[in-house]
């Protein structure tokens, strides 16, 4: 039998709930790690290994890890009364916070971590201790990088499902740059991404990139969320196409790949930059079934309206059962399900805080 959860990080702890198998509903834990914000949570399939990045207005950043589906929770780093992650004295850089976590699919115990002001770290021995990767901290355009409105964070990392030395990263609001040399230099993937902000040709860097993502059965295809359009590139980051025709409205955070099917994503549209609430003021989930030539809107069991708080950009996912179980929380602390491709939905839990990041776990 799989057993199945939902890992929900909130503004002010974490909440890990569970669906019923008697009538379809869930059952969500208490809060955990209050106040702390719990800015990233990443999941091993090999082991169910839990990693969540959790921000204590006291002692900073740290790492919990449980290898019992969200059962039990440890703060190794904690105990030992050392920091897990953290910029090298030489770099004059405190940690702000940790937004992304990422275990590679090829290299067992290498975990990454995306962090703010935007870096990249490595760890090898499971999410325990992390090193920067220098390589992309002392990137040449560094010095020009400029801060989004959620700061200067490196929020998506994704490692090649086939190639360990290959990394592709996301920072708002410089781009998408790309390894191929195990993190020793990055090169810009931004070609074709535009905005209204953007100047005419755009730049090689600068582009103020939402969320990326691609499916391990077709690496070199990949979906991107920018602050104005929906993009996908088929040579892997090298040039990126707009595919946001039929969609009411082009920003938005998160975008998510189907786990099975390489030609299908979600994405959730806000109305604008300036108006920051869903298109419609309608939670819909709009998908692609064709690589975003085209689109349809899933709103079936969501709230009919108004509704005005936004998805941020981790608080959307997808489980890998079948048929897929698709996820998303809100700023004012809703979560909703849906457990057949996202045609119909329904409530997981509500009125938690601010939900920052929703991960889906099964074993």
């Amino acid at each position: 039998m799989t057993d199945h959860a939902l890992v929900i990080g909130t503004r002010k702890g974490m909440v890990v709930a569970r669906p019923r198998a008697s009538d379809g509903g869930w059952d969500a834990d208490p809060l955990l790690f209050t106040p702390s914000p719990v800015t990233a949570v990443a999941s091993d399939p090999r082991t169910g290994r839990l990693l969540a990045a959790l921000n204590n207005p006291f002692w900073g950043v740290s790492i919990a890890v449980s290898d019992d589906l969200g059962r039990t929770w440890t703060e190794p780093a904690r105990e030992a009364d050392t920091a897990p992650i953290a910029f090298p004295e030489h770099t004059g850089t405190a940690l702000r916070d940790v937004w992304q976590l990422r275990f590679s699919p090829t290299e067992p115990d290498v975990v990454y971590a995306g962090a703010e002001p935007a870096a990249l770290f490595r760890s090898e021995d499971g999410g325990m201790t992390f090193d920067l990767v220098e390589g992309l901290w002392n990137h040449p355009h560094r010095p020009s990088w400029k801060p989004g409105a959620g700061g200067l964070c490196l929020h998506t990392v994704l490692p090649d499902p086939t190639d360990p030395d290959t990394v592709t990263i996301a920072i708002s609001a410089a781009g998408v740059y790309r390894s191929t040399d195990g993190g020793a230099t990055w090169t810009a993937r931004n070609h074709g991404i535009t905005a209204a902000f953007l100047p005419d040709p755009p730049p090689e860097f600068g582009q103020c990139v939402h969320k990326v993502d691609l499916h391990p059965s077709r690496p070199e295809r990949m979906f991107l969320q920018h602050h104005g359009g929906v993009y996908r590139s088929d040579d892997a980051g090298g040039s990126w196409t707009r595919i946001d025709a039929g969609l009411p409205a082009d920003f938005g955070f998160p975008l998510v790949v189907h786990p099975h099917r390489p030609d299908t994503l979600y994405v959730l549209p806000l109305n604008a930059d300036v108006d920051r609430t869903p298109a419609g003021h309608r939670y819909q989930v709009h998908r692609s079934d064709d690589a975003g030539a085209t689109w349809r809107a899933l709103d079936k069991g969501l709230p009919e309206g108004p509704c005005y708080a936004s998805v941020l950009r981790d608080a959307m996912c997808a489980d890998t059962l079948d048929p897929a179980g698709i996820y998303f929380g809100t700023r004012d602390g809703w979560v909703y399900a849906s457990r057949d491709d996202g045609e119909t939905w329904a409530e997981v839990a509500r009125h938690l805080p601010d939900v920052l990041c929703v991960r889906a776990v099964t074993r």
